[in-house]
C-alpha cells in the first residue's frame, strides 16, 4: 500500500473524527441549553450571537486572518449574502432553544432530517434542476411525512421546516453584523431586569458567556472533518445529531412520541433510504436510460 493512499485513508478517518464530533456535540447541545431554562429563548440566543462574535473574533485575529475578514466584507455581493444569513441563523438558534424549553425536540429532529430532502425540492424549484424517480420519490414521501405530522398538530410543523434551513457559513460575519444589536439588548435587559445578566449568578452568568465557545468549536470540528471526508461520508454524519437529539427528547426529556411520530419518521426516513440509494444505482439509471 502506497504511502499517498495510508495518507488518505488517516486523513479520512481523522475527518470522520472531527464531523462526526461535531454532529454529536450539536445533539446533545439541549443539555446545556437546559441549564439555562430561566432564560427566555430571545434572550439566550442574544448571548449566544453576542458571546460567539467575541469568541471568534479573538480566535480570527490568533489566527491572523484579519485580512481574509476584510476581503470578505469589502465584496458588496458576499456581505449582503451574509447579513441574510446572519438573519436566518439567529432565528433558527432561537427556534432551537424554543424547543428545548418547550419540550419539543422531536418536532426539531424532524426538522434536521428533512434538511437533504428540502434541499432537494428548493434545487428544483428554485434552480431547475434534474428531479430524478428517486428524489421524486423521497420528496413526496418527506411531504406526506409532513402531512401527516400537520394533521395531528392542527397546524403546519413549522419548527420542522424552520429548522431545516441552517447557513453556517461566514459565522464571523454573520454574528458580527448583529453585535450592535445584541450588545444594546444585552446592556439594556442588564439596566431593567434585576436577575438578567451580569446579575444572574455566577453560574448563570458563565454559562451565558461560554456559550459563545459552545457555539463556535463544533463549527471548526465540522470545518476540519469537510476538508478531509467525502461528501458522501459527510452526508451520512450529518444524520448523527437528529439522531442523538431524538433519543435525547425521547429517552432523556421523555418527551412522548406516538404512533403518528412514528409514521411521519418512517416515511422521512424511508425517503432518505431512497435518495442515498440513487447514488449507488445511478450508473445502472444512465446506462438503461442511454440504451
Amino acid at each position: 500500500m502506497s504511502s499517498n493512499v495510508q495518507h488518505d485513508r488517516r486523513g479520512e478517518t481523522t475527518g470522520i473524527l472531527y464531523a462526526g464530533s461535531a454532529y454529536a456535540f450539536w445533539g446533545i447541545t439541549p443539555l446545556y441549553w437546559r441549564l439555562l431554562g430561566e432564560v427566555p429563548p430571545f434572550q439566550l440566543t442574544t448571548h449566544r450571537v453576542l458571546w460567539c462574535a467575541i469568541f471568534v473574533a479573538i480566535v480570527t485575529l490568533w489566527r491572523g486572518r484579519l485580512a481574509h475578514i476584510v476581503t470578505i466584507v469589502r465584496t458588496p455581493k458576499l456581505l449582503a449574502t451574509l447579513a441574510l444569513t446572519s438573519i436566518l441563523i439567529s432565528t433558527n438558534w432561537t427556534i432551537f432553544i424554543y424547543c428545548v424549553a418547550t419540550n419539543q425536540l422531536v418536532e426539531s429532529s424532524l426538522g434536521y432530517y428533512l434538511t437533504p430532502l428540502l434541499s432537494i425540492a428548493l434545487g428544483v424549484f428554485l434552480f431547475g434542476e434534474h428531479m430524478t424517480r428517486f428524489r421524486l420519490a423521497g420528496v413526496v414521501l418527506a411531504a406526506i411525512a409532513v402531512s401527516v405530522k400537520a394533521f395531528a398538530l392542527g397546524h403546519v410543523p413549522w419548527i420542522a421546516f424552520s429548522l431545516a434551513l441552517d447557513p453556517m457559513d461566514g459565522l464571523l460575519i454573520e454574528t458580527a453584523l448583529l453585535l450592535p444589536f445584541t450588545l444594546g439588548l444585552v446592556i439594556y435587559w442588564g439596566m431593567t431586569e434585576p436577575h438578567a445578566f451580569p446579575a444572574a449568578g455566577v453560574f448563570s452568568d458563565a454559562l451565558l458567556i461560554l456559550a459563545g465557545p459552545i457555539t463556535a468549536v463544533p463549527l471548526a470540528l465540522f470545518a476540519a472533518g469537510a476538508r478531509r471526508i467525502r461528501m458522501t461520508t459527510l452526508g451520512f454524519l450529518q444524520y448523527f445529531t437528529p439522531s442523538f437529539t431524538l433519543a435525547l427528547a425521547t429517552l432523556g426529556f421523555h418527551e412522548p412520541f406516538g404512533g403518528i411520530d412514528a409514521i411521519s419518521f418512517a416515511f422521512v426516513w424511508l425517503a432518505l433510504l431512497i435518495v442515498a440509494l440513487e447514488g449507488r444505482f445511478r450508473p445502472q439509471l444512465a446506462t438503461q436510460e442511454g440504451g
